[in-house]
């Protein structure tokens, strides 16, 4: 029996969708919105809701584009779509339950576009009575109770990373290797706008530095800095709360230090003889190797192999400053780009096919 599922991975101004009959891909498409529509709805959102607000703006797209292309939603077995950032929750498929409906809708949460996969595979799974799921999202979290210490009661550890492409990413390399996911020890780096470097352990990420405030610099941001020059600027009454996350998150990183977060146009910089932009290419991929190097206390030293991937990873200069910095410690293997669709695809699948069980939110116990 051949499956068909469709995949929805919304972005900030746009929607991926992939149909799959079982695990091949036969249809790509990305549905691109205009920034003023997008600008528009956020505009008159309430705070916390500009991403919730677009759900009948994009689910219309959705069907629209799925009509003009002559795919029958009633054809479908399943519909599954990219997961927002809610309650930490084990690794896993997850089927779209009220639960989870209402945390992704909540304004308990990051305000993310992300959070509308799930309400918009809900949306049509529910017109033809079949089931919704999501794929290891944002805020998957299996670290080991040390890893949460931070050194502060009030502020512990968070995990918050590229789950689904470094876990979809994993599994292919541990594919190669002849071996399991399960079975392997990897350190896996994203490479994007924000950079996250995990330990995965037999199946588990065990470890990772966070998105948002830990680990390297990144294309847009900072990554971890000195707490007290940091508190220091928070209260220097020069930036409100706004200012300083857009700081930290968005102007940060390279575009903080160069003014650009494109590594094409820093690669051009450095071949034009910029000796400032060389130097920030470089710090970047050192801390990237130094965090590589971190995580690996976390595995005992014992890594099968260390994986780079994301948009970053398309530049065989970076990848490469960062193999002559780690490549003692395990072979690197670079996988540039993104599994996203495939990975949510591929996880539908699994259940489906009776592979693993889907999890229940918010427990992650399974059915």
């Amino acid at each position: 029996m051949t499956h068909r599922i469709l995949a929805i991975n919304p972005g900030s101004t746009s929607t991926k969708l992939g149909l799959f009959e079982d695990d091949k891909l036969i249809l790509n498409e990305t549905i691109n919105h205009p920034g003023e529509d997008i600008s528009k709805i956020r505009a008159a959102a309430p705070a916390g809701q500009t991403a919730v607000a677009q759900k009948e703006y994009r689910l219309k797209a959705v069907l629209d584009f799925l009509a003009e292309a002559e795919v029958d939603p009633s054809a479908l077995d399943a519909v599954v779509g990219r997961g927002g950032p809610v309650r930490p929750i084990p690794a896993g498929t997850y089927r779209v339950n009220d639960a989870l409906v209402a945390d992704l809708v909540s304004d308990d949460f990051i305000d993310h576009a992300s959070c509308l996969g799930g309400v918009l595979a809900r949306e049509v799974a529910d017109m033809h009575d079949i089931p919704s799921f999501i794929v290891d999202p944002v805020c998957v979290d299996e670290y080991e109770p040390v890893a949460r210490i931070s050194g502060h009661p009030e502020l512990p550890r968070k995990s918050l990373n590229h789950a689904l492409n470094k876990r979809a990413v994993a599994r292919r390399v541990a594919a190669e290797m002849g071996k399991k996911y399960e079975e392997c020890r990897f350190i896996v780096s994203h490479l994007g706008g924000g950079v996250t470097v995990s330990a995965h352990r037999c199946g588990r990420m065990v470890d990772s530095s966070d998105a948002n405030g830990e680990g390297p610099f990144a294309p847009e941001r900072s990554g971890s800095l000195r707490v007290d020059d940091l508190t220091r600027r928070c209260f220097s009454g020069k930036v409100d709360l706004k200012t300083m996350l857009a700081e930290l998150n968005k102007r940060g990183g390279m575009a903080g230090e160069l003014g650009t977060s494109d590594a094409r146009e820093v690669e051009k910089r450095i071949d034009e003889g910029d000796e400032r932009a060389k130097l920030v290419y470089e710090a970047m991929a050192y801390q990237n190797a130094k965090t590589i190097a971190a995580l690996t206390v976390a595995l005992d030293g014992k890594v099968d192999a260390i994986i780079l991937t994301g948009g970053l990873a398309n530049s065989k200069r970076f990848t490469k400053m960062v193999e002559e910095h780690i490549g003692w410690l395990a072979p690197v293997k670079v996988y540039p780009g993104s599994r996203e669709q495939e990975a949510l695809g591929e996880g539908a699948l699994r259940v489906l096919c009776g592979e693993e069980k889907a999890r229940i939110y918010p427990t992650g116990d399974f059915e």
